[in-house]
């Protein structure tokens, strides 16, 4: 079956065509399913069509002209025994004008609509054929691909596999007897049949919305190699060594005393979780998700000390410079009056320090005077080199890229052993997609909130009522107490036609003669952003205008209101990230999220669920429901979001039972756990290791 591919592209060229859509042996074309069908299987009078309908016709040419106005373009009239049709080519060949010449008879597929001369179709599927010339008996399956690989050429190869007597024998149902009576499944064998060569009597809904029994065949199947694949390497996790860190409950109980404040029962509950898997000699990987604000800080900060009063050295490592030094700022705070006593220090390494400051830190760190590493990418980098790394702090792992986090795990090798590696999140993970995703990791969750933190207040505006928000603004600071004005970019798009920081900070520095504002974006030299940070932490300046570099960590107690520009155009995580920035003190706070009709569907829909919701966990349920895992999770990030055609949400009930027969599957034969793998996933499983 291999042979078929390289029996009919010889070429390297050809070959990594069908390598783009994960194509290297014929049995991935045999799993390799259509996006969507096309019914060419029937023809309809041109006077029977209807406006938005999909359809197919066929025609004589009866006119052929190019016209100029508004736009040059290529008009067809095409017409049969009940009435005449208009089809537009805005994009056209010099050669399809002499290939649609008047006379000819085209056949077309395509969206019927209401033009300026009447009914039209635009870009349609098309072809000249003659007359009487048979249709197809199936449904035409569209597939994935890309560029310089075509459908026909897809379809041929897979229709020769499919007339082989023994592809079967290649792609046998492996799944046992008593799994698909227990689920009611469908024969792989007819599933793939079905799926490749489906009779136009077929109901098209179960085709596109995949619900079709053949669809939930193959969706189960995906699923239950995902979850086999998750499970296994939380297996084999178990199976690799981590240096012990047992609580001895020194360093962190003389933290907890040296607090103003107390941790709340989702906190304890988190930290001895955290605690018991740090005792274990195998590698913890654990998740820690919270809503922004809930106190995730200070329990990774405990973590990191159950490691280093045993001896072992902690990375936190964070997305961003200014996360880095208040992260730094903060732990300082904390922990310099028991690092000092035992001559441990703390150090912040990221890439725009002075080369002074980066030296000294990387030395520390090397020597293992340095017992906790706070920085961003820069720790995993080659210069970096710990001693004796038992624990690596992740924070908005999401942020991160797969080969990013695999680095700074791979810093402990110089001992031999796995460190530990917790991953923290401010967006929260809707059950479904952490029973997909995450199923690998244990899950701690902090699902309430400190006292003292203060409740946002929401509301829209239109940018029509932009004096009213600056006065808002004015009277605020005027008060004494700080805002964030947030932008989206730094400076002019031609294509983002939106206001910028830049313009933003010479309009209000305009406006506002007796306030101090300052800036903040990821262009600024890293001294001069810390720098301006500081001066805002410390209240030196009153207004802040700022592009999303403030997303996370960003704590300023004082800050109490917050505008959002172009808030239509940032996504649920990022818009509740920015509005976490504020409510850390005492005043009631509020952010206005500033909006540029029209608004799109989806914009409004975003727009209406953020001024609704302040809880995350709920915010990030209707954000996975509107962008879909992949988006959700960035691709990216995850390596790849491995689901092809399943869809955790509205495949619920066949994600749940794809966990119960994993489960199954690994008690009871072990091998054939290994062979749906390798079927389904070829190789994608290994992101699951991060």
């Amino acid at each position: 079956m291999h042979s078929l591919i390289t029996d009919n592209f010889t070429t390297k060229a050809a070959q990594e065509k069908f390598s783009k859509i994960g194509i290297s042996h014929g049995i991935d074309l045999l799993l390799h399913f259509p996006l969507r069908y096309e019914d060419e299987t029937h023809l309809y009078p041109i006077d029977s069509l209807s406006e938005g309908t999909i359809i197919q016709i066929e025609g004589i040419i009866i006119r052929n002209t190019v016209m100029y106005r508004p736009k040059r373009q290529l008009v067809l009239k095409i017409k049969d025994d009940s009435g005449s049709i208009f089809v537009r080519f805005i994009n056209f060949y010099s050669s399809q004008i002499k290939t649609y010449a008047v006379g000819k008879r085209l056949r077309l597929l395509g969206e019927v609509r209401l033009g300026v001369f009447g009914a039209e179709m635009v870009h349609p599927k098309c072809r000249v054929v003659r007359e009487g010339e048979l249709l197809p008996d199936l449904l035409t399956p569209v597939y994935p691909t890309t560029a310089g690989l075509s459908q026909r050429t897809i379809r041929k190869l897979i229709q020769k596999i499919l007339i082989c007597s023994d592809w079967e024998h290649n792609l046998p149902e492996i799944l046992p007897k008593e799994i698909l009576k227990n689920y009611q499944l469908q024969g792989l064998k007819e599933s793939v049949m079905f799926l490749h060569q489906p009779s136009p009597n077929t109901a098209t809904q179960s085709l596109h919305e995949r619900t079709h029994p053949a669809w939930q065949r193959i969706k189960f199947d995906e699923l239950l190699a995902q979850q086999l694949s998750m499970r296994l390497h939380y297996q084999q996790r178990r199976s690799h060594t981590a240096p012990a860190l047992p609580a001895k409950n020194k360093l962190t109980k003389a933290l907890l005393e040296s607090l103003s404040f107390s941790l709340t029962r989702a906190q304890k509950e988190a930290f001895s979780e955290i605690s018991k898997d740090l005792s274990a000699a195998y590698p913890m990987q654990r998740l820690l998700q919270g809503d922004v604000g809930s106190g995730k800080t200070i329990v990774a900060t405990l973590a990191a000390l159950q490691a280093i009063e045993n001896g072992y050295q902690v990375a936190i490592m964070v997305p961003t410079e200014i996360l880095a030094e208040q992260h730094y700022q903060k732990l300082s705070g904390w922990l310099e009056p028991i690092f000092l006593s035992l001559g441990m220090t703390i150090v912040c390494l990221f890439g725009n320090q002075k080369k002074s400051q980066r030296k000294a830190a990387l030395i520390a760190i090397a020597k293992g005077n340095a017992m906790l590493s706070i920085g961003t990418h820069a720790l995993f980098q080659e210069q970096a080199e710990f001693n004796n790394l038992g624990l690596a702090i992740i924070d908005e792992q999401h942020r991160f890229g797969v080969n990013q986090r695999l680095a700074l795990r791979a810093k402990s090798a110089k001992i031999n052993l796995t460190p530990h590696q917790l991953a923290m999140s401010a967006t929260p993970i809707p059950r479904t997609l952490a029973m997909s995703y995450y199923a690998d990791l244990d899950v701690s969750v902090i699902n309430e909130l400190p006292p003292g933190r203060t409740q946002i207040t929401t509301k829209l505006f239109s940018n029509t009522r932009r004096e009213e928000v600056i006065s808002r603004i004015k009277e605020a600071c005027d008060e004494g107490k700080q805002a964030y004005w947030v932008c989206p970019l730094i400076e002019e798009s031609e294509t983002l036609q939106l206001r910028t920081a830049l313009e933003t900070y010479a309009t209000l520095s305009l406006i506002f003669t007796n306030l101090r504002i300052g800036i903040v974006h990821g262009r600024l030299p890293s001294q001069e952003k810390l720098a301006v940070m500081e001066l805002f932490r410390q209240g030196d300046i009153q207004l802040l205008i700022a592009t999303t570099v403030i997303e996370v960590g960003v704590d300023v107690p004082n800050a109490s209101i917050m505008v959002i520009e172009h808030a239509e155009r940032m996504g649920l995580s990022q818009l509740h990230q920015l509005r976490g920035r504020i409510g850390r003190g005492i005043d009631a706070s509020i952010c206005i999220l500033l909006y540029q009709k029209p608004l799109s569907i989806t914009a409004k829909e975003r727009l209406k669920i953020i001024f609704e919701n302040t809880n995350g966990f709920e915010i990030a349920r209707h954000d996975l429901r509107l962008r879909g895992p992949g988006e959700f999770l960035g691709a990216r990030q995850s390596g790849e979001t491995m689901l092809r055609f399943a869809d955790t949400e509205r495949d619920e009930n066949l994600l749940n039972n794809a966990c119960d027969a994993a489960e199954k599957i690994l008690c009871n034969d072990p091998d054939l756990a290994k062979n749906h793998i390798r079927r389904w996933l070829k190789g994608k499983g290994e992101y699951l290791q991060v």
